[in-house]
């Protein structure tokens, strides 16, 4: 008997066909076969938002050779990836392969290992038509938002915008977040620090209050603070009080979407989609020396913290091996899963725990490596035991005043000895105070007032933006990737360093959608439609119902809006810098074009003096002529180092030129990612030399 198994990515096909062995066929949809027509709504509104599919035009081929092959075979298996989105997509291929909507012929895979296929492939089931209405509910209505709202801003604003129901609402955030900035105003206060030693050993100590106890709040001014550091000039600084105590510090729990992304922000610098991309190939196999193709972590979408047994149990006794007994926990640790969250899998870990970063690391891409061996690490590491510290805070009375000092020791590392998670905002560091005894005199190195102001709000950064999201419950994590992408690439925001920094454009999109459109795009709203969308899931909702009562709402404020802004349009207002329009004389503005910004003069069409951003210019000369080096952004949008004298000097190239030339070709070394400089001549025996390597 023949079977016939229908997975989504090719990359999988490999490695399920040798664990299926020839009874079964397996190939690949590549992802949807049909979606929403792009040409239009593709939504009945008047007929229970009847979802009008088509088969998508590039999958014409794939569809009839799928179809030849369902003919061919016995049995049809559809083991698109274990989430909403995979099981819609196995119904659209039932429905277009003719398939029993009643069959138990639905199989998923956690992960592609041996076990993980063998298991899905004993347990089929029927279609999850609940899964699929959820899927069908959320595209219907982002389908909604975006071909009504979109056309809006093109009329209102400019050409080209796009709006969507939950990219739009991480839009506000962030442009919320820069009102707070813009608003805040920084107050003066003081501190006084007492730099102390005892024994040779110095510490820090920072002033709390006065020596009854009573804090001192604040410090408002200089004056204040150096009448207290004068009052101090002959004071005797003595220890009053000593605490000690112990202190456990928990291991992270394993990734989850979210965190994972996060983390690989914070610690690899990865965005969502990169680290998300390699989380995919990780997942549907990589070529393993010595053992094939291997899925390497489990399913990366994912917001369930559960472990199964025997994972847990391989885990353990690598702890055990490898760290000892003592670094196991007394008791086995579980995590618990935050309410709301879907269980259908595990968090992500690896699928074999002798398979460390180490032994695979040959048979990865250094980013491959990097993000299995985060993963690696974070999940043994929540199965280890606590951190110990010990901890010690000291008072010390001086004259009048009190002086605070605290610091800990780690007695056992536990999980610390293998991970620690990053953090978005830096603390201070560990602090080691000398022996002291209630009693002892400390002698007084340094008394310093130190000025300080206020500090407004942080814009938000990548891992900052999908904690929000994931906190607020906005969107799914799968789409915090994409939403971060889709309003950078729609220039609504822009990265400054590493913080999100909304533009005006984006600005005056947030600001008109929310006037007019306020309680579709209000975090709690858009929350509770993703928890409906749960229960949609869950058999609990009808989604025909759910998606009339916003469509109700949102029909009624687009028709509002509509009639409020008949015939106008609101200004995107330009950025105005300090270069001087050599023609005119006008300060000229930054604009966006087709590829990327510029400097224009606002009198245009009078004065069409235009030119690249003076920012993009970089230190290092042009090597050819000696000209100035711009930062351009090709045709096909990739950016690249043009020199400022073109077309008269045609130099171009990928990065910065270090100003030192190839001994092997007399090419021009540029600097690469991470320090790694090489030749731009691609004809160069280094460049051979390295892609032979690779």
């Amino acid at each position: 008997m023949s079977k016939l198994l229908i997975v989504e990515s090719p990359t999988k096909v490999k490695s399920i066909q040798k664990y299926l062995g020839s009874d079964y066929k397996v190939m690949a949809s590549m992802g949807h076969v049909r979606d929403l027509p792009k040409s239009k709504l593709g939504v009945d509104v008047n007929n229970n938002f009847e979802p009008q599919y088509i088969n998508m035009p590039d999958k014409k081929d794939l569809i009839k050779s799928l179809n030849n092959a369902a003919k061919e075979c016995d049995e049809v298996y559809l083991a698109t990836d274990p989430d909403r989105e995979g099981e819609a997509i196995s119904w659209h291929l039932a429905q277009i392969l003719a398939l029993d909507m009643n069959a138990q012929n639905r199989v998923t895979f956690n992960e592609i290992t041996k076990t993980g296929v063998t298991a899905g492939i004993k347990a089929p089931r029927k279609i999850n038509l609940d899964l699929v209405d959820a899927q069908q509910a959320r595209r219907v209505l982002d389908r909604i938002v975006g071909y009504k709202l979109s056309p809006f801003l093109w009329k209102k604003v400019k050409s080209g915008l796009s709006a969507g129901r939950v990219q739009t609402v991480a839009l506000r955030l962030i442009v919320e977040r820069e009102r707070e900035i813009e608003k805040f105003v920084s107050e003066e206060f003081w501190s006084v620090d007492a730099k102390l030693a005892k024994s040779r050993k110095t510490f820090f100590s920072k002033l709390y209050g006065y020596a009854n106890g009573e804090k001192i709040e604040k410090i408002e001014n200089g004056d204040k603070a150096h009448a207290i550091v004068d009052s101090l000039s002959n004071a005797e600084y003595t220890v009053s009080e000593i605490k000690k105590g112990k202190r456990n510090r928990q291991p992270a729990p394993p990734f989850i979407t979210s965190t994972l992304q996060q983390e690989a922000s914070r610690k690899l610098g990865f965005t969502g989609q990169r680290t998300m991309r390699i989380a995919q190939q990780l997942y549907e196999g990589v070529e393993i020396a010595g053992t094939g193709v291997t899925g390497l972590i489990t399913y990366m979408r994912t917001d369930s913290l559960r472990i199964s047994q025997e994972a847990r149990t391989a885990a353990n006794a690598y702890i055990s091996e490898h760290f000892g007994p003592k670094y196991l926990p007394a008791t086995p640790r579980y995590f618990k899963t935050k309410s709301g969250a879907q269980d259908a899998h595990e968090a992500i870990r690896p699928t074999v725990i002798d398979l460390t970063p180490d032994a695979v690391k040959n048979s990865l891409t250094a980013e491959q490596y990097k993000l299995y061996k985060l993963i690696w690490e974070r999940f043994i590491a929540s199965l280890m035991a606590v951190c110990v510290q010990n901890t010690v805070n000291v008072n010390i009375t001086a004259g009048d005043y009190l002086f605070k000092a605290s610091g800990y020791t780690v007695s056992f590392d536990g999980f610390t000895a293998l991970y620690e998670e990053g953090k978005d905002e830096e603390s201070e560091g560990q602090v080691s105070l000398p022996d002291m005894e209630v009693g002892d005199k400390l002698k007084l190195c340094e008394l310093t007032p130190n000025q300080h102001f206020t500090q407004p709000p942080a814009r938000y950064t990548e891992p900052t933006l999908i904690k929000a999201l994931d906190e607020n419950g906005i969107g799914r994590p799968s789409t915090y990737a994409p939403i971060i992408s889709n309003i950078l690439g729609r220039d609504y925001i822009e990265r400054e360093k590493k913080s999100l920094k909304p533009t005006k454009l984006g600005m005056v999109v947030v600001d008109l959608l929310v006037e007019y459109f306020k309680r579709i795009f209000d975090v709690k709203f858009t929350a509770d439609l993703e928890k409906q969308l749960d229960k949609i899931g869950a058999g609990e909702f009808n989604w025909i119902d759910t998606i009339s009562k916003f469509y109700e709402d949102f029909d009624s404020h687009y028709k509002k809006a509509e009639a409020s802004l008949d015939g106008k349009r609101v200004k995107v207002p330009d950025v105005e810098t300090d270069v001087i329009c050599e023609k005119c004389g006008s300060k000229m503005v930054i604009k966006s074009g087709r590829y990327g910004k510029f400097l224009a003069c606002p009198n245009y069409p009078d004065c069409k003096n235009a030119k690249p951003v003076p920012e993009d210019e970089v230190k290092q000369p042009c090597p050819k002529c000696g000209a100035k080096l711009i930062k351009r952004i090709s045709k096909k949008g990739k950016k690249f180092y043009g020199c400022s004298n073109y077309p008269e000097c045609d130099f171009a190239s990928p990065g910065i030129p270090t100003g030192e030339k190839c001994p092997e070709c007399g090419g021009y070394i540029i600097a690469g990612m991470r320090g790694r400089n090489y030749c731009m001549n691609s004809d160069c025996p280094t460049r051979k030399k390295k892609t032979a390597k690779s």
